[in-house]
């Protein structure tokens, strides 16, 4: 009888335990699940994967940085004089401002959703499939990157603000409360894309599909007018309106008034969307993959 020698495998060469598909690798427990520890670290990689993805492609970059100055610019002279007299559009100011930042957190939402389309259709998460880490993760980081260019965006339209005649009744904290409210809420929404896009086939229908859920709820909302000068039937769906909320939090907040209602509203709407719409898309990313 002979015998055969096998060839030794890269992890076998290595040693035990340092490989990425040995049990003891420290991206995972013996049992397979990933540890919290693991799961942070792997956030952090991915998010920094995407934050270069945004330094090698400045032009992504445009939406947050022009999409405030353009629609600030455009709302104040367009509307401010019909909303406050002409030649006062500072004071529309003040009630545009906060309500922008209700719109900005759901138009960088939207992108979440067409790039996690575009990833699929152009490969990157193969990649990730071969890999030892929680599938969470992934989707997480992306959750991560687009607050920060939520905060770019928001930072840009309160800039601009200031330069229009905004004015701060409250305090710094005030306002500081506000920018953090407005990025708890976009987070929540960033589940309900990253659903879309993992539903839709392509990026175009991802984007077709959030312009139809975006133009109701921000037109019917008191982002651009309050809604006492709007029809019954319209102050109804707008006193719903998640977008109305956060708006009416983020002006008291900033403005001054009467804040407790909105405030919790605009938080319960945030809860909700993110319990239902997170898991969903976790396992619609896990059966993708």
């Amino acid at each position: 009888m002979s015998t055969t020698t096998l060839p030794q495998s890269p992890v076998d060469a290595k040693g035990p335990g340092s490989g990425p598909t040995s049990p003891t690798a420290p991206a995972g427990r013996a049992d397979g699940r990933i540890g919290l520890r693991a799961n942070l670290r792997h956030i952090g990689a991915l998010a920094r994967r995407n934050a270069l993805q945004i330094k090698q492609d400045p032009e992504s970059m445009f939406d947050a940085v022009l999409m405030p100055i353009i629609f600030v610019l455009l709302f104040v002279y367009v509307f401010g004089g019909a909303m406050a007299g002409k030649g006062n559009q500072a004071v529309y100011v003040n009630y545009l401002v906060p309500g922008l930042m209700a719109m900005m957190g759901m138009n960088i939402a939207m992108g979440v959703g067409t790039g996690i389309n575009d990833d699929f259709k152009k490969g990157v998460m193969d990649r990730f499939r071969t890999m030892p880490i929680a599938r969470s993760s992934v989707l997480i980081a992306k959750i991560v990157v687009e607050i920060g260019r939520m905060l770019i965006a928001t930072a840009i339209l309160l800039g601009m603000g200031f330069l229009l005649g905004l004015t701060v009744h409250t305090s710094v904290l005030s306002l500081l409360a506000a920018v953090g409210l407005s990025m708890v809420f976009g987070a929540s929404l960033m589940w309900i894309f990253i659903l879309l896009g993992l539903t839709m086939k392509t990026p175009q229908a991802v984007q077709g599909m959030a312009m139809l859920v975006l133009m109701p709820l921000q037109f019917g909302s008191s982002i651009f007018a309050a809604p006492t000068t709007m029809p019954g039937w319209l102050q109804s769906f707008t006193k719903y309106n998640p977008l109305s909320n956060l708006a009416d939090a983020a002006r008291s907040l900033i403005n001054g008034g009467p804040l407790a209602h909105s405030v919790w509203m605009t938080l319960a709407w945030a809860v909700g969307i993110t319990v239902i719409t997170a898991p969903l898309a976790v396992n619609k990313f896990r059966k993708k993959t």
